[in-house]
């Protein structure tokens, strides 16, 4: 374990490894707090904190009296998603990789959606992986004076390979951040680029996610539109009442 973070996380994270690596698939009981206590060096707590992360996660569930068992949806990338923040560190456990590098285009609807004068701007195609797996196919829209300022990013040239998000890109020449993304969520057949990008057939069925980010006087600064291989992802979002 890492002596540089808490112990509930290190051991989460170990705990983590051995689910994504099928340690605990087709049934097969975590050990208890107990055992995990021994095993590890911790106390009961230590491993009880651990435990009740990866349920919150969905990596796990608990049946009383049972004991503690990997979900269904393991294999799967999960990221549980809340704020603008989330969605930046989306570059802490995954790759984005440039499949059509940023390029000056004309495109009516996604100049309209982002509420432009003009139907130029700019766009880039990517594709996302985690431990090396590809799950999401994306292209990003943006206004003509945000995409010149990143368009001779070396992250945005052709088969670039780095762990930055668009957002963490763009930010830095906006001149106001970005504080809001209004998102919907739709089912689609996977167009060809999508599925060649993420390894599946054309008409695959793929979760379509919008996302329209504004900032604070509410003027669109991106338009991205995913394509997530259902086999490969899991969403998860976190409400609360007011």
């Amino acid at each position: 374990m890492d002596v540089r973070e808490p112990a509930y996380q290190a051991l989460a994270n170990r705990l983590r490894g051995e689910i994504a690596d099928g340690l605990y698939r087709d049934g097969v009981r975590l050990p208890t707090e107990a055992e995990l206590a021994v095993t590890h060096g911790v106390s009961r707590q230590t491993v009880r904190r651990a435990f009740h992360d990866l349920v919150s996660e969905g990596i796990v569930h608990r049946v009383p009296g049972r004991g503690t068992f990997a979900s269904e949806t393991t294999g799967r990338y999960l990221r549980q998603l809340g704020s603008i923040e989330d969605l930046m560190n989306l570059s802490t456990d995954t790759t984005m990789e440039i499949v059509s590098p940023m390029r000056r285009q004309v495109d009516i609807e996604a100049a309209s959606r982002l509420r432009l004068d003009t139907d130029l701007l700019y766009a880039v195609s990517f594709r996302r992986l985690h431990d090396g797996v590809p799950f999401v196919y994306t292209t990003v829209y943006l206004p003509e004076v945000v995409g010149k300022a990143v368009v001779a990013a070396p992250e945005l040239a052709a088969g670039a390979s780095s762990t930055y998000t668009m957002i963490g890109l763009i930010e830095p020449h906006l001149a106001m951040p970005i504080v809001q993304a209004d998102q919907s969520i739709t089912v689609s057949s996977a167009p060809d680029a999508a599925a060649s990008a993420v390894g599946c057939e054309p008409g695959h069925p793929m979760l379509r996610v919008d996302r329209l980010y504004s900032n604070e006087i509410d003027e669109p600064t991106e338009l991205a539109i995913s394509y997530f291989l259902p086999e490969h992802y899991t969403y998860r979002v976190t409400l609360r009442r007011r």
